[in-house]
């Protein structure tokens, strides 16, 4: 992955995760942590959220962060899509949790799960390079 889109990922905290059941869309703002070596997003959420019961019904999801600016030329953000899923082992599990009470210590209060959404498709617009430049990434 561009080392520009690693960054653009770990400069941010929030995404907004995007699922689909029976035709109906919905959309969340989740806190993440950004694992590079995997190519994963790592949250905690209450399995009993819309977004999870909708995501465990159909674990293709999608998700966009946005740099809020009025500054045409300062526009930068990512979309996303990706499979949402529990770690798969629990050694990643661990690792994952590690991770995220990392980036946000006080998560350690919430009881709620570990979920991961491994990383599909990325593609990153960042005006900075200039107008509408867009970088690509698809998982191998």
């Amino acid at each position: 992955m561009d080392n520009r889109m690693v960054k653009f990922f770990r400069k941010h905290h929030v995404f907004t995760l995007a699922t689909c059941c029976d035709g109906a869309p919905w959309c969340s703002s989740v806190f993440y942590a950004f694992l590079e070596e995997d190519a994963v997003l790592v949250f905690t959420s209450d399995p009993a959220t819309r977004h999870i019961v909708e995501a465990l019904q159909n674990q293709r999801v999608a998700g966009a962060i946005a740099l809020e600016t009025e500054v045409i030329g300062l526009i930068r953000g990512v979309q996303f899509s990706g499979i949402l899923m529990e770690p798969s082992t629990p050694e990643a599990k661990k690792r994952m949790h590690r991770a995220y009470l990392k980036r946000f210590p006080y998560a350690v209060l919430n009881n709620a799960p570990i979920w991961i959404i491994e990383l599909c498709e990325v593609k990153f617009t960042d005006n900075t390079l200039g107008f509408g430049k867009k970088l690509l990434w698809g998982r191998e």
